[in-house]
């Protein structure tokens, strides 16, 4: 079974140090979500674990593959791929081309096409809209187009950070619906969220972090209630 792990990872920013020595590790057809306050260090761990940020020490590695400091376009070829917060996507280029980014590092532009159109239409309201400027649609559709776009180097692996954050409910659950939808094909999710009661039913595995440390462990069922998270975000149980 594939596994996706990061080992004492420390990174951060210029001089700064956010991620402090955290190791955890997700597995294929699993859910696996990272908690904790603003500014712990959860976006910055995805980044560094996709390759956009330096691993200053430690490594990251898919099965016996090291990913630590390899390019983006290496991570991605490797079955790794990242859906930033807020989707990331080109607002002036049309569904179409922003669909067609998710391609750029697979050579055969004809797999590219196929596999574009075997996914559009999983996406109705995408399907309708090929034509339009990404930055016309509304956040609900972004978020689609954007989890589409993941998908189209058929990754092993997907970090997803906060894929909630601006929709509505409704939306919300769609797309939450979505992303479970994917560990049925065998995709692992890595997941960092601030929607804590929504995310914690479809998690099989959850990492709080807190000052850039890891500070719990576990499966959902170990996790008594929103208080306990809370003391744990403070440095407690």
């Amino acid at each position: 079974m594939s596994a996706l792990v990061a080992d004492n990872v420390v990174t951060g920013y210029g001089k700064q140090k956010i991620v402090r020595g955290v190791s955890l590790a997700a597995e294929a057809g699993k859910i696996t979500c990272i908690f904790g306050p603003n500014g712990c260090g959860k976006s910055t761990l995805l980044k560094a674990i996709a390759g956009a940020l330096p691993v200053w020490s430690g490594t990251t590695r898919l099965n016996d593959v090291t990913l630590s400091n390899l390019p983006v376009h290496e991570v991605v070829r490797q079955g790794l791929v990242l859906m930033p917060q807020g989707g990331g996507v080109f607002p002036r280029l049309t569904v179409m081309e922003n669909l067609r980014m998710g391609g750029y590092a697979i050579a055969d532009r004809q797999l590219v096409e196929r596999r574009i159109e075997a996914l559009i239409d999983q996406y109705p309201s995408l399907a309708r809209r090929r034509r339009t400027a990404a930055g016309s649609l509304s956040g609900g559709e972004q978020a689609m187009l954007s989890l589409a776009r993941a998908l189209v180097s058929e990754p092993r692996f997907i970090l997803l950070d906060e894929p909630s954050a601006g929709l509505s409910p409704a939306m919300v659950n769609e797309t939450l619906e979505r992303i479970t939808t994917l560990t049925v094909q065998g995709i692992g999710i890595l997941m960092v969220e601030q929607n804590i009661r929504e995310a914690m039913p479809l998690a099989d595995r959850l990492y709080i972090l807190a000052a850039g440390e890891k500070r719990f462990e576990g499966s959902p069922q170990d996790v008594r209630d929103d208080r306990q998270v809370m003391d744990i975000y403070m440095g407690g149980a």
